[in-house]
């Protein structure tokens, strides 16, 4: 390959494999490597009807690309290699420019494609509106005070029934200064200072505190990898960002009680590339699960947008909050939900190992 081809190549997010004229395997990446837990060097020359099972006529489609010169893509197809479970995939296949025979084949697994098409991505004008809001904060929280300093002062000598009307003003002054201090918190969110830690500890301080305050009438059920190794996080920022999603997950029983699962596991199969080319594996997976109601279909692929909220009365800005957080520690969030049960699910990478041996 020249140089930009072997930089696209180790750039692809997703299995490929470069299949030559008798549908042997000539190279693969590093996410296909993974997907097949074997190394390129077992992969290569290995017929790739040995290494992958398809449920399709794959035979067919090379065939057809070979002789049309033209890519094929095949949609939701359950793929395997080796003892694993399939996946459903959708499959590319392209003829290799300038080498007869050869095909591409990318695996796109429909899990991670789901899973991003759901992720968190501010829109410039999402960022346009938190950075007015920030600004106009100041500013707004200055004549507040004086509009609830007034109206206090006012319910001195006010008879009882205009006293419900000065404590409704003093009461909704204050319901927008919280808001408005959610919206400055947003925008002036520090830098991670990372440190190694196991994430266990974190979610179990985070299920004590909860457990003493709105999530008091819930269940929390623990199911956690005591294997999973340390990851390398702010402990602060993401204690926040579990506190965030258990008050959510308490909030959407609506008060009726209910049960919240805490998952931990490892999985291979996310990696994150960002768009300066950086990144890696994200196979530390934290789920927090709740059996609420579900997110509302219109909003859910934007409930981590700001300002979008599926509560009455809510900001949107908590789980905008929680996703910068996964974001700025170079992690994923995404969720699933229908009614019964919500899954936002937390992909973390490792702690770097000369991380670990330092601290």
């Amino acid at each position: 390959m020249t140089s930009l081809g072997e930089t696209i190549w180790a750039s692809l997010p997703v299995p490929a494999f470069v299949v030559d004229g008798d549908d042997r395997i000539a190279e693969v990446n590093a996410p296909a490597e993974q997907f097949l837990n074997l190394s390129a060097r077992a992969l290569r020359s290995a017929p790739i009807f040995d290494r992958l099972a398809i449920d399709a006529p794959l035979e067919e489609a090379f065939a057809r690309v070979r002789t049309d010169l033209s890519p094929l893509f095949i949609n939701k197809v359950d793929v395997s290699g080796g003892n694993s479970a399939p996946v459903q995939c959708n499959i590319q296949i392209a003829p290799l420019i300038g080498q007869p025979g050869h095909v591409l084949v990318l695996l796109e697994p429909r899990q991670i494609a789901d899973r991003m098409g759901r992720a968190y991505s501010v829109t410039s004008a999402a960022k346009s509106a938190i950075g007015m809001a920030e600004m106009l904060a100041h500013e707004i929280k200055n004549p507040l005070a004086g509009i609830t300093g007034a109206a206090q002062l006012l319910s001195m000598n006010l008879r009882d029934g205009d006293l419900e009307l000065t404590d409704l003003i003093v009461a909704e002054s204050r319901r927008i200064v919280a808001l408005l201090e959610q919206v400055e918190q947003f925008g002036n969110l520090r830098p991670p200072e990372r440190r190694v830690v196991n994430i266990h500890d974190l979610l179990d301080r985070a299920r004590k505190s909860a457990m003493v305050g709105y999530a008091a009438n819930m269940k929390i059920v623990e199911e956690f990898d005591p294997s999973l190794p340390p990851t390398y996080v702010d402990s602060d920022q993401m204690l926040q960002v579990f506190l965030n999603l258990l008050k959510n997950a308490a909030e959407a029983s609506g008060g009726q009680g209910g049960t919240i699962r805490l998952r931990s596991f490892y999985d291979m199969s996310l990696r994150l590339r960002r768009r300066d080319g950086a990144g890696g594996a994200l196979p530390l997976q934290i789920e927090i699960v709740d059996d609420g109601p579900g997110i509302p279909p219109e909003i859910a692929t934007e409930i981590f947008d700001p300002f979008v909220s599926g509560r009455e009365n809510g900001t949107g800005l908590g789980l905008a909050l929680v996703s910068k957080i996964i974001s700025d520690h170079d992690g994923w969030i995404s969720v699933d939900s229908v009614p019964g049960k919500t899954v936002f699910r937390i992909s973390l990478p490792v702690a770097p190992k000369e991380t670990r041996e330092d601290q």
